[in-house]
This record gives structure tokens, sequence and C-alpha cells, in this order.
């Protein structure tokens, strides 16, 4: 570790700057007009991977913006490492909220600001940076290496599944790693082993045939505003919990040994309020702010649209009103047979004088992981080493689909390694990446490598 430590100081500055490089190239997935900036941060991207000591890498085109698979293949009886991130980052909107612009890094006490530094840009250079480390301080490395990077996370992976599918046999591993995660605090390094599924979904609710005067009509025709408003208040009871039936019935009780791992953990809920600039904290009655946000599921409005909303009054009564409601669900409950009960509740709501349309967007399995695995005893010592500690096992309240989908596919465990911190904007203005943790990380990321190689039995693959 130490040679690792050495190597990283040595060539920090130069990291730093390669860093700056790769998140000056705005990179937004959700503007048609970005396309070329993707292919160009695609082909700086793989141009690294090669210098690093990546000896095959290909940008791969899809319908949509390309992949950059990496193979560095040494051994055909050593295991073998698949390396999954992104390079698409976030739209910057708003950008008057942002301190600097956002494709301008910009370093301010210790933390890098711009878009991508956390999510995901920041974290898969440090991989990159971790074999180039490793490399050239002639640490022994017996793993092959595969390195899928692609360019839609931010919109959904849309061509990733199939392109995973359709090429399983070039990326046979023995383990995935992603880095697309978060570590509990600067000093805290973090193994997540759960995250959350999702079931988003739009809610229609139709009246008249079209806007009418509240005053000639209001009170006689039923405003579909307060139904909508009378649906969304009877999903939630006054304890915080869903009414959709059966909801709860496969979510798995929270065990003892989870409730003593989550009391170790320096959690302030004063600090997280703060943080989010709320007043206080609320929820499901009876479960902590962590057991809420790691192992419940939940059921949210994300955005309401009705009637007039410009500047003053205008005395309508809307003929149409909508709801964008997700559910974050979580180990055992299904997608599909969730989606199915709440759009029956919501049917069952729904008051007389207006029908009501449901509209099923995007979905995600939940995920936990088997923490037995040797891959978590190698990234526990990885960690440690690169930290000074040893790291917490957490869960996300998030939802990353593609990782069933990984387990799935390949057959093989993963592992989320992540250096994220708590409130680093990912996502909102003010993005930023902890430039300390990053030095850390790519060192823990070099002597993950090693240790991987060391304690995981290659399959052949």
């Amino acid at each position: 570790m130490s040679d690792f430590s050495r190597y990283i100081d040595a060539h920090l500055e130069r990291f730093h700057d390669e860093l700056n490089e790769f998140l000056s190239i705005p990179s937004i997935s959700t503007d048609a007009e970005r396309a070329g900036d993707l292919r160009r941060c695609a082909d700086w991207l793989a141009a690294h991977l090669r210098s690093a000591g990546v000896p095959e890498v290909e940008v791969i085109p899809t319908a949509g913006h390309p992949i950059v698979l990496g193979e560095r293949l040494v051994d055909p009886n050593a295991p073998t490492l698949l390396v999954y991130g992104h390079y698409d980052v976030q739209p910057s909107e708003p950008e008057d909220m942002w301190t600097t612009p956002p494709f301008e890094p910009a370093v301010r006490d210790g933390r890098l600001y711009a878009r991508g530094s956390a999510d995901d840009k920041g974290q898969v250079h440090m991989h990159v940076k971790a074999l180039e480390t490793r490399l050239a301080s002639n640490a022994d490395t017996p793993l092959n290496l595969k390195f899928i990077i692609e360019g839609e996370e931010e919109v959904g992976s849309a061509h990733l599944g199939a392109f995973v599918k359709e090429h399983a046999g070039r990326l046979a591993c023995d383990a995935v790693v992603i880095s697309d995660s978060s570590m509990f605090s600067p000093d805290l390094p973090c193994i997540t082993t759960g995250l959350r599924g999702i079931v988003y979904t739009e809610i229609n609710v139709r009246g008249p045939a079209h806007d009418l005067h509240s005053g000639s009509y209001g009170g006689a025709v039923v405003n579909p505003a307060n139904a909508l408003a009378a649906i969304l208040a009877g999903l939630r009871d006054e304890h915080g919990r869903a009414t959709i039936p059966g909801y709860y019935d496969p979510v798995r009780e929270i065990t003892e040994a989870e409730r003593e791992d989550l009391a170790r953990l320096p959690m302030d809920d004063e600090a997280f309020c703060a943080d989010v600039g709320a007043s206080e904290l609320g929820g499901e009655e009876g479960f902590s702010t962590l057991e809420r946000l790691w192992y419940r599921p939940t059921l949210d409005v994300n955005g309401l649209l009705s009637g007039f909303t410009g500047v003053g009054s205008k005395t309508v009564l809307p003929g149409t009103a909508m709801a964008k409601v997700s559910m974050r669900i979580v180990p055992d409950q299904d997608p599909l047979e969730v989606v199915e009960a709440f759009e029956a509740r919501v049917r069952e709501l729904t008051p007389p004088g207006v029908t009501v349309e449901i509209e099923r967007f995007h979905d995600g399995a939940p995920w936990v992981a088997d923490p037995g695995h040797p891959v978590f005893e190698a990234a526990r010592a990885a960690l440690t080493a690169g930290f000074g500690t040893a790291p917490a096992m957490i869960r996300e309240g998030g939802s990353i689909p593609i990782v069933p989908m990984f387990e799935e596919t390949l057959d093989a465990p993963v592992l989320l390694v992540g250096f994220a911190l708590p409130g680093c904007n990912a996502h909102a203005p003010d993005e930023w990446l902890h430039l300390d943790v990053y030095r850390r990380g790519i060192a823990a990321l070099a002597a993950l490598y090693g240790e991987i190689g060391d304690r995981i039995e290659s399959r052949g693959g």
C-alpha cells in the first residue's frame, strides 16, 4: 500500500489535471444536441484506459450513445473482474445556481466542483488511475480486468441490457465491481449490500371536456384536481404507510443484527435534517431514519400539475389533473405485483364524475447482496488498507436496476464500493467530489484488484 500512496502522491497533480479534462466535456445524455460530446467523452476515456494499461479498448456504437469496452487479459486461469461505470452526466440546469460553471472544474475547500465529479466520472476515473498506479508500482496483478463504461445511465441505460446479453460471453467474469455509490463520511469507507427498487407511474384524472369557469360550474361539476388530491391523500395513512392492500406482506423484517450495525454508524438526524433544509424529519412511524431510507418501502408524489399555474389569478375549474407517483420497494417486493396493486388502489379511490388513467414508466427490482462472498472480504481488506479503518456495510435508498441485471445475466456477484459523500449534490447544482477521498480511494481500488486476484477462484471466464 505504501508504494501505491507514494506513486499517487507523486502524480496527483497530473491525475487532477486529467480528471478536470474529463469533467470539462459536457456529456449530457438527455440532450440530443450533445451526441458529439458523448462520443468525444467516450473517445477520451478509451484513450486514457489504454494509457493506464488496458491494451484492448473499443468504443462500440449503440442505438443511443456508445459503450466503452476494455480488456486486460493476463491469464486464462486467473479470476476476472468486470468494472462498470458511466461517463454520461445529468443536465446542469439551473446553471445560475452553480457557484462556478458546471463544466469548468473548480477546487474549493478540498472539494472539486463540477457536473459528474461524484456521479460518476470521478469514480470511473479512480478505477483508471488505480490500474495505472498498481502497474506502475510493479505490483503483482493476478487478475483479468474488463471495463464496461456506458453513456446512457442517466437516461435509464436503455441499450445496456441488450448489449450485456448479446456480449455475455465476452463479458464473462467472476465478479462485477461498481463505484457509483457513497461513503458514510470521509473517514468511513462503505460497502453497499442492498438497494431499493423502484416503480414509477403517472396518474391522469379527467373530468369535463375542457377547463370551466369555477364560478359558473364549481360545486356542480367534479373538479379533477380535487379528485386527484383525494386519491393521493388516500394512498397513505396517518402513520406514513401506503394503503395499498398487501404492499407490506413480502417486506423482510429488519433483524437485530442489522439494527446493531445501524446503531454503530455515526448518524446524526439533526445534521441530516439541516443538510436537506427541512424543518423536521418524518416518514413511516416506528422506524429510524436509516431504517426508513434503506429497509422500508415508500410511496411518494414526485410531481403535480393541474389548472392555472401562472402569475396572478384565474378562476378556473381544470379539466385534467396529473401526478407523478413513485414507490421505492425492498426485498422481496415484486415490481409487477406492486404496480398492479397500486393501480387497483387508485381506481378504488377514484370518485364518481372523473375517469383515471395510469401510465407505467420504468421499474427496477430491489437487490440485496450475499456479504459472505469472498469478493466482499477482498473489499474489506482493500478499503481498510486505503482508509486506515474497516468499512461499514450499508444500504442505499436509491435504485440501480443494472445491478440485478448483471447478476442474472453474468451469474456473478456485484460489489458496490462507492466514494461519493453525503451532500455531494449529485444531480443538483454545485456537485462535488472530496479530493482526499479521491486520493485514498485510488489506493484502495489499487489494493482491491490484488485482493480479488488473491481471494477469488476463477471459473474460467
